[in-house]
């Protein structure tokens, strides 16, 4: 089902049943029932919920785009230190340097077209790319340079190869939902009691109370919707994507 669906049918579904509770709510109500009637510590109560309730929701929010931030900076860095090994190393002889770009073009290739395709569906990366990282990293590694040209090549691929393998290790720590289900257990609850207090204050049958009410759900289906929606950083509609590795080996397709 599109995550767009999804949205539209949570965001329906919460209108429809605030306003369903409050027009049932209305047919029971006694006939003398006087909203205007409700006590102030209620309302207090209620202002407070929703400003601590608004803040937990702000606080959710920013730390899953942290997280999805972070994990398209991860990205980034991986195909940034496989660049630079590729370019680097043509100060190698041939026959090095052709075996070693082969490597990274093959580990690159791997990850745009197989790997990220498992990260999404199955919140794991692939044993054949680690396997392909560490041809590369043995290849870069165990040559001897011949040259004092190379040997001060020789290191800095060492590293960037490191950089590259910190960067895989950082996204394979990001791929899968990041929120530990207790958060969302309160978040849930929050949502049902902040709703909730709107039927505390006596809310009646007119449109412009139904209209508030409605949006008000709405607003918080959506903020809902939109931290899954950022949880899980590979995998869902605003997800980090392979784009650096795209932009960096335009040979690449994916």
């Amino acid at each position: 089902m599109p995550e767009w669906l999804v949205l539209t049918l949570a965001m329906l579904a919460a209108c429809s049943v605030v306003v369903i509770i409050t027009l049932l709510r209305h047919r029971r109500a006694a006939e003398d029932e006087d909203p205007s009637e409700t006590p102030d510590v209620i309302e207090y109560m209620t202002m407070w919920i929703g400003v601590v309730y608004a803040i937990v929701l702000g606080l959710a929010i920013a730390g899953v785009w942290e997280g999805r931030s972070a994990a398209q900076d991860n990205v980034r860095a991986e195909a940034v230190a496989l660049h630079e090994v590729s370019e680097r190393v043509r100060v190698y002889p041939a026959e090095i340097r052709d075996r070693i770009r082969d490597d990274v073009n093959a580990y690159v290739g791997h990850v745009v077209t197989t790997e990220w395709k498992t990260m999404a569906d199955h919140d794991r990366l692939t044993d054949e790319g680690t396997e392909l990282l560490d041809r590369l990293r043995r290849d870069v590694t165990d040559y001897e340079p011949r040259t004092d040209f190379e040997a001060q090549a020789y290191q800095p691929l060492v590293d960037q190869v490191a950089a590259a393998d910190q960067a895989r290790s950082a996204r394979a720590e990001s791929t899968g939902a990041t929120m530990p289900g207790v958060v969302w257990f309160g978040l849930v609850t929050g949502a049902v009691i902040t709703i909730g207090m709107i039927f505390a204050l006596q809310i009646r049958r007119t449109r412009r109370e139904l209209i508030l009410a409605g949006l008000f759900s709405a607003l918080i289906a959506f903020l809902l919707f939109l931290i899954w929606d950022f949880d899980a950083p590979y995998s869902r509609g605003l997800a980090a994507t392979a784009d650096p590795f795209l932009r960096l080996f335009p040979e690449v397709k994916s």
